[in-house]
């Protein structure tokens, strides 16, 4: 298979939030490569993603972009960045919701095995 792509793209593993059209859908997914000009990501089940823009976020990069669907396969999908998504990208307020979580189970459980209600 012919690679028809301008620039070359780094193979990685980031994970990453694909934010879906106008919907705001959010679908969590692992970038595979990355290059300046666009990605390859897998989503966990078959990937129907409609052909507008998107907004791919990846944490560990510390940048978030806007970009066009231009494959699919199954669950894997090609995407051309247009531009970079105009908010800076930080995973602080994620982790804040996810910790205050497991802390009110924990101290659910807790309660539980002191007997309390």
């Amino acid at each position: 298979m012919q690679d028809r792509r301008e620039n070359a793209r780094d193979k990685v593993i980031y994970g990453g939030v694909a934010e879906i059209g106008e919907t705001g859908t959010r679908r969590e997914c692992i970038v595979r490569n990355i290059s300046d000009k666009g990605a390859s990501v897998e989503f966990s089940d078959t990937a129907n993603l409609p052909r507008e823009q998107i907004s791919l976020r990846i944490a560990r990069k510390g940048r978030s972009f806007l970009a066009k669907v231009v494959w699919w396969r199954d669950n894997f999908v090609g995407l051309a960045f247009s531009g970079q998504a105009p908010e800076p990208v930080s995973d602080l307020e994620e982790r804040l919701r996810k910790s205050e979580i497991k802390k009110r189970q924990l101290q659910r459980r807790i309660n539980e095995l002191l007997g309390e209600r």
